[in-house]
């Protein structure tokens, strides 16, 4: 049959996250009372000065086709931004702006993947990771981080991964879905790996602007010239700024690598939409009181609903130091409780419980659950009574 669809959209899998929160909000339509804690987006408006800027420049007829790698005054905001926030100095030719962080990444596995690459991607991950790499003709790899670990892995695991096919490694620091982050002396063991590999690092660095207590995002590329040369930084306005739907992302790094991406948009995208990159320069250019307000704010909704969420019977819950997830080890939970895996306790909670989690098998996690405390504060703790009444009615020894 001529009409079959191609090869390589066989292997996709969906997007769990989008798959339980788009649920819920058919439930909420049907007038059912869900709390959603799904969704991977802050639940605060985009500040009122990115709005203004974004307005202004429509009015003032910027409106058309922009460079494909983005405005070169976009680009100068994001150089001044790493230097100002990480001590990272790029030159514009090493930055493009995407649509968004996601496809991003999307662009940059497609310029340095070949059918067979290998990607290392820690468990758990960040639900696109392997299906990107699919996509590009990649093989992803996995290592595992656990509870007792903090979810993080180590340097000797990285090692033991790479092979001769070995192209590239992950990281993502704050973790989605975990909010866990790497510390300066583990990223340093992870660069001198990848420096004897001769491999690439992505970091994926969306959530650094939400740290809490003593946690210090530290990128990676800050640690050496070598690490610098070798690591694509991903990065975007979506998290920090609470412009999700803007979908402005952003890479640095070597400037073949960029030139690249920047090639394949000419081609793909032909540009992000003028609007949201004017958006996004008085994001970066404009004040930040904004940013540390929500960094703040989370702060306190994780400080008040991570002893109400580890108080759950069978829940084994780190606390996290970023993002804004909490990911709680449920096996206990699952197996008291009758299901036969996390999935079908999460769908449970969804259809009896009216609370919307998203299950960890779509993170290579199957033991966890997933939740986000972007979630408006008495909503979350309503959301955690449910959840723990649930569990206890049908606990059994």
């Amino acid at each position: 049959m001529n009409r079959k669809l191609a090869t390589r959209t066989e292997s996709l899998t969906p997007s769990s996250t989008l798959a339980i929160t788009a649920k819920a909000k058919a439930m909420k339509q049907e007038g059912i009372d869900v709390i959603g804690l799904g969704a991977g987006e802050p639940d605060f408006n985009t500040p009122d000065n990115i709005i203004e800027a974004a307005y202004k420049s429509m009015k003032e007829g910027k409106t058309k086709y922009t460079p494909s790698g983005g405005l070169p005054e976009l680009k100068q905001a994001i150089v001044d931004k790493m230097k100002r926030d990480n001590g990272l100095t790029y030159r514009p030719s090493e930055v493009i702006v995407g649509v968004g962080a996601k496809h991003v990444l999307y662009t940059l596995f497609q310029v340095i993947l070949d059918p067979g690459d290998e990607v290392i991607i820690p468990i758990p991950y960040w639900v696109s990771y392997p299906e990107q790499v699919k996509l590009a003709g990649g093989q992803p790899v996995y290592i595992e981080g656990t509870v007792e670990t903090d979810f993080k892995v180590t340097a000797a695991q990285l090692k033991q991964a790479i092979t001769d096919r070995t192209k590239a490694v992950i990281l993502n620091s704050p973790s989605n879905p975990s909010g866990m982050i790497y510390k300066e002396e583990e990223l340093r063991e992870i660069a001198d790996v990848c420096r004897e590999a001769d491999i690439w690092i992505i970091s994926d660095e969306i959530y650094e602007k939400l740290v809490y207590g003593d946690a210090r995002h530290v990128s990676v590329a800050q640690l050496s010239d070598d690490a610098k040369e070798r690591t694509i930084v991903i990065n975007g306005v979506s998290k920090s700024h609470s412009m999700t739907g803007w979908r402005i992302g952003f890479a640095c790094g070597s400037e073949r690598v960029i030139k690249a991406m920047t090639d394949l948009a000419s081609h793909s995208t032909s540009n992000p939409a003028t609007p949201s990159q004017y958006a996004a320069i008085e994001a970066y250019n404009g004040p930040q009181d904004a940013v540390e307000m929500m960094r703040k704010d989370f702060g306190e909704r994780l400080d008040a609903v991570y002893p109400l969420l580890s108080d759950i019977p069978g829940f084994r819950v780190l606390q996290p130091q970023g993002a804004f997830y909490l990911l709680p080890d449920v096996s206990e939970a699952v197996r008291k409780t009758g299901f036969p895996d996390t999935d079908a306790f999460a769908k449970a909670l969804l259809e009896e419980a009216n609370v919307a989690v998203i299950p960890g098998s779509g993170f290579g996690a199957p033991d966890t659950i997933r939740l986000s405390y972007a979630t408006e504060l008495g909503l979350f703790k309503e959301a955690v009574s449910r959840i723990r009444t649930f569990v206890e009615s049908r606990w059994h020894d």
